[in-house]
């Protein structure tokens, strides 16, 4: 699967001067929205509890890198809602998206009970309707009370009630998730492979017609707080909490 998946297609790195960020929308507030802009489910669908802002607080860049930082601040709402925590969110929804290749994100995540960094990827279309029907693929999955293990899942099924969730976990070997490594997908039409430092962990095989991954995919970077993948409460001692992403490069 590796053969022809030499050549850099596209590249996003954050350690420069003058880095562009065109390529990113900065998400805001606490709500999944539809495909118009309007909220359907509070907490981002997953319980989250942190309200997102493109503040500089939890959104800057420096010589190491982007930096999506987690903070205990309180934020009140137009609506009256209030929120204990801020943190950031980033996609490429129309203005990157890919079908097939190699993808490499090198990056550091915070270690802390409650925090949930991740690295993904959502259709751009929908080719096959609403979620899960059209797919989302998950390249990296942290809990910050297991700093040496990562997760990468796909999901997909033709309806809530018949999503499946095929979810495969690693634990480092050495060190944690606090130190710089490169997580990647390899991602043909046969086949997905998760790795970490170049180290594959899983592989899964695609099957056309049942699994919806055919189709050109958007990235998401976040920095969640709380929600429904590890249900367990916030140390709040942990905050500020940083996830800093040193660059991005997609073969094909």
């Amino acid at each position: 699967m590796n053969q022809g998946m030499n050549e850099l297609i596209w590249k996003q790195e954050f350690t420069g001067k003058d880095v562009d960020l065109g390529a990113w929308n900065i998400r805001e507030g606490n709500d999944l929205l539809d495909n118009d802009g309007k909220p359907i489910h509070p907490g981002w669908g997953n319980g989250e509890l942190q309200y997102y802002t493109g503040h500089a607080g939890n959104l800057f860049l420096d010589e190491q890198g982007l930096h999506l930082c987690a903070r205990h601040e309180e934020t009140r709402t137009e609506d009256g809602r209030t929120f204990a925590y801020t943190s950031a969110r980033l996609d490429t929804k129309d203005h990157f998206a890919y079908c097939y290749g190699k993808l490499i994100v090198r990056a550091k995540l915070p270690v802390g009970q409650g925090l949930w960094p991740a690295i993904w990827l959502l259709p751009q279309d929908q080719a096959y309707g609403p979620w899960p029907a059209s797919g989302e693929i998950d390249i990296m999955e942290a809990k910050g009370r297991l700093p040496r293990q990562v997760s990468g899942t796909l999901h997909y099924g033709k309806d809530f009630e018949n999503k499946v969730t095929d979810e495969s976990t690693y634990q480092l070997e050495d060190g944690d998730i606090s130190q710089f490594r490169e997580y990647a997908l390899h991602w043909g039409p046969d086949r997905m492979r998760w790795l970490v430092d170049g180290h594959c962990y899983a592989e899964r095989q695609l099957e056309p017609g049942v699994m919806p991954f055919d189709q050109r995919f958007y990235l998401v970077l976040n920095l969640a707080v709380g929600g429904w993948y590890d249900r367990v409460d916030v140390d709040e001692g942990v905050l500020p909490g940083t996830m800093t992403v040193e660059g991005i490069w997609l073969y094909q």
